[in-house]
């Protein structure tokens, strides 16, 4: 199993479509319609917000996009980043 089953593990089967939606809209640059955010304190850290799911993630040098955390939305989302 790898990272990324491993963390869409925790989640519904409808939250999975969700957040398989929102990846594949990052990574083909059609950003459009998602509540996309700079993360205050950190150079080069976003997040997505759809309902109770975020996303973080970073941007690198070639316009890679690095995920971080997917996440409910709880006290700890933004901690230890």
């Amino acid at each position: 199993m790898d990272e990324f089953d491993r963390l869409l593990k925790k989640f519904s089967e409808k939250e999975k479509l969700v957040i398989k939606d929102i990846l594949q809209q990052l990574k083909t640059g059609r950003r459009l319609g998602l509540h996309i955010e700079k993360l205050s304190g950190y150079a080069n850290l976003f997040r997505v917000k759809k309902s109770r799911i975020r996303i973080v993630y970073t941007i690198d040098e070639r316009n890679k996009i690095n995920i971080i955390r997917i996440e409910r939305r709880s006290e700890k989302t933004y901690r230890n980043l």
